[in-house]
């Protein structure tokens, strides 16, 4: 099936990572793709020249009544926008993938009629999405229980899983080999678009604390953020332990590849390319993330078999050194949580997303 699809998405790396998955797979389909957005994706647009992009009106309903009466004009007039916009392209189908900004487009788009699909990338529901859910023909989900839904939207879900970067499904299915005794033991320790705090201050002293082998055997890639980065470099050296740190690494893929164990947020991203590439992953969800999601993601993914969760407000020195020191040094843990790891993952989850997009414009073209 050939035309114009339109994608309705954020700024936000979160949302924006399988909307450019699904872009691709949609243009090697033949299909047009159209990106509606409140104007942060440039970057997508960018990286996929073939998407065209539309800009309207988005707003949040978050920061005091002002802020948020504010917010409800800008939806109004994005809804506004978005559905001449969309008398125009006259998609086959509307595929939103959360957050404030895909609102007025998947609104627009049910009024209208079109086909509409919605995808939620957390295991725990998103307020945009909660609100779009039961307006919705069907619902993509990364996660293979998504918490918060309601049990009518449920019924309309299908378990697509989260789309991954290219460059993830490049290097995804590398085998994973344990560390062997006498060899580099590769820890990837990454924290967000920014890196986090927390991290800086708990992983450099956990790892000072190591048994003398299992600490001289380390190979490690930390990001950290520019104002603590010195610090973060500096307490490695003192440690004489060999660590590279940048607030960015542009070839995490790789990283990712070699790694025996990555220390994490657990944003569905992040959990998507674990589960994609099958390496185990010690989590520390952000606290603050919307509903908590981060917390449900990861313990998804740890009950799963994929690794371990440590709260931040439990996160110290003390518990990570003798959670590494216990992994690091027990090969047949570390294969059962990356085989794990790679259990959970839908590497197909583009195709499948798009799949469901293009079945939700045939079945309603059939019952026209």
């Amino acid at each position: 099936m050939s035309g114009a699809i339109a994608l309705a998405a954020g700024g936000t790396g979160g949302h924006l990572f399988p909307a450019e998955a699904v872009a691709r797979e949609l243009l090697a389909r033949g299909c047009a793709v159209h990106l509606v957005t409140d104007g942060r994706a440039e970057a997508l647009a960018g990286k996929v020249p073939e998407v065209a992009l539309h800009r309207i009106c988005a707003g949040r309903f978050e920061g005091g009544p002002v802020r948020a009466a504010y917010g409800l004009a800008e939806l109004a007039v994005g809804a506004v926008q978005a559905r001449r916009l969309l008398r125009r392209l006259d998609p086959l189908a509307v595929i939103g993938f959360g957050g404030y900004p895909s609102v007025p487009t998947m609104l627009a788009a049910a009024q209208l009629g079109l086909p509409t699909v919605i995808h939620e990338q957390n295991a725990v529901v998103g307020r945009a999405n909660r609100l779009l859910a039961p307006r919705m023909n069907r619902i993509g989900t990364g996660f293979p229980v998504t918490a918060g839904m309601r049990a009518a939207d449920r019924a309309r879900a299908v378990h697509t899983g989260n789309p991954v970067r290219p460059a993830i499904l490049a290097l995804a299915g590398a085998e994973y080999a344990p560390p062997a005794a006498g060899e580099p033991v590769e820890l990837l320790v990454i924290g967000g678009s920014q890196g986090a705090r927390v991290l800086s201050e708990v992983v450099p002293p956990a790892l000072a604390a190591l048994p003398e082998g299992l600490r001289m055997s380390l190979r490690v890639s930390q990001q950290a953020r520019p104002e603590d980065l010195a610090g973060v470099v500096e307490q490695h050296r003192i440690n004489n332990i060999a660590a590279e740190a940048a607030p960015f690494f542009a070839d995490v893929p790789e990283r990712l590849r070699r790694a025996h164990l990555v220390i994490c947020r657990a944003g569905a991203s992040t959990i998507a390319e674990l589960a994609a590439m099958g390496r185990p992953a010690v989590m520390i969800p952000y606290p603050y993330a919307m509903d908590d999601h981060q917390s449900a993601n990861a313990r998804a993914f740890a009950e799963a078999g994929g690794g371990w969760v440590i709260p931040q407000a439990a996160f110290n020195p003390g518990i990570l050194t003798d959670l590494l020191a216990a992994v690091l040094t027990n090969p047949e843990t570390l294969r059962k949580a990356a085989g794990m790891a790679a259990r959970f993952a839908r590497r197909d989850a583009a195709a499948r997303l798009a799949g469901l997009a293009l079945s939700a414009a045939s079945q309603q073209e059939r019952a026209a």
